[in-house]
């Protein structure tokens, strides 16, 4: 039997040596062949947001709601976190902070567990609304509600901006979210929507006392450009270059970085949740690795692409992610 099984392999590798040549190289990496058995699941170290430890350094970042899907969706996604140990943002709340119909769609802290971190989401306008009409505690009971362990605040004036429907934002977005922090008592995640965050913006925030800042980088999923493809022809023609501007990941753990350097103890915020154009295992072990505070990894149309049906197609994902990653711990450091 171990004869056929070798016989079948060597014919495999005949059949396969052209197709399996290398045409290039990814130049990030130095592999260390020599240096480590295959790995077992403990090579991965634990990362921390929110107190809780995840056994992935890896993050649901926030997906839709109260469509017709996104019950299914969340479910999966909440059960994958558990199983894998990730942590796991909601797409926006508003749907759901007056009314009730949707809930049950967000309402999956059952299927995530207790020991993971589970963030609610709304955008800074619904904030700078809630601020001004002194309506907070809706905000207080929506989080209770979720049993979710603090707010995601997504920062997305330029999809506002180009949105046919879009909020109009009055005040600059980090004194609505000092406001915020004055108002409330829980741990605060503050994201990008596409676009990502610049160096100014990075010094604005890190000295802010919230959990998390998450990237939202130019690369990923850029909701900006969603908005203007709902706009006519003539207007995505004239307004299209601006959905061009922005920051990659690369280039915001650099900003990060220097920042964090400058800054010293100043620097309340330590966590970063890297976002945006991050498409693999890969790319996501480079950014953690490459920057100088605790930070993990996310990805959103990655996990939603997996998450539509069966929950099955989700967990093999999931699964080969965490064997990726196992890999690039065993065998992979970063060039600097």
């Amino acid at each position: 039997m171990e004869t056929n099984q070798t016989s079948s392999r060597k014919q495999d590798h005949i059949e396969l040596a052209f197709l399996s040549q290398t045409a290039c190289i990814d130049s990030r990496f130095y592999y260390e062949p020599l240096l480590s058995a295959h790995p077992e699941a403990t090579v991965i170290p634990q990362k921390t947001i929110a107190n809780k430890a995840l056994q992935l350094p890896l993050w649901v970042s926030s997906m839709t709601g109260g469509t017709l899907q996104a019950g299914v969706i969340n479910r999966n996604l909440a059960m994958a976190c558990n199983e894998f140990g990730m942590g796991m943002g909601l797409g926006s709340c508003r749907i759901i902070l007056k009314d009730a119909t949707y809930f049950e769609d967000f309402n999956v802290r059952q299927y995530l567990g207790n020991e993971l971190p589970f963030f609610a989401n709304l955008g800074i306008a619904q904030i700078e609304e809630l601020l001004a009409l002194n309506q907070i505690p809706l905000l207080v009971d929506l989080i209770k509600r979720l049993d979710a362990d603090g707010l995601i605040v997504h920062v997305n004036p330029l999809q506002e901006w180009l949105q046919p429907e879009g909020d109009r934002i009055k005040f600059a977005p980090i004194d609505t979210i000092k406001r915020l922090i004055d108002k409330i008592d829980c741990k605060i995640i503050v994201k990008e929507v596409g676009q990502g965050f610049g160096p100014k913006s990075f010094v604005e925030l890190l000295q802010l006392p919230i959990e998390a800042i998450e990237f939202g980088a130019h690369g990923g999923t850029n909701f900006a450009t969603l908005e203007l493809l709902r706009q006519p022809d003539y207007i995505k023609e004239l307004l299209t270059p601006i959905t061009k501007i922005g920051h990659t990941a690369i280039e915001m753990v650099d900003f990060a970085n220097l920042a964090v350097n400058q800054l010293g103890d100043k620097a309340l915020c330590r966590n970063l949740i890297i976002s945006g154009g991050v498409k693999d295992f890969l790319d996501g072990y480079y950014l953690i690795q490459k920057a100088n505070t605790n930070a993990v990894y996310a990805q959103a149309s990655a996990f939603l692409k997996h998450a539509t049906g069966d929950y099955e197609t989700l967990r093999n994902y999931c699964e080969l992610q965490k064997k990726g990653l196992q890999t690039c711990y065993s065998y992979l450091s970063i060039k600097s």
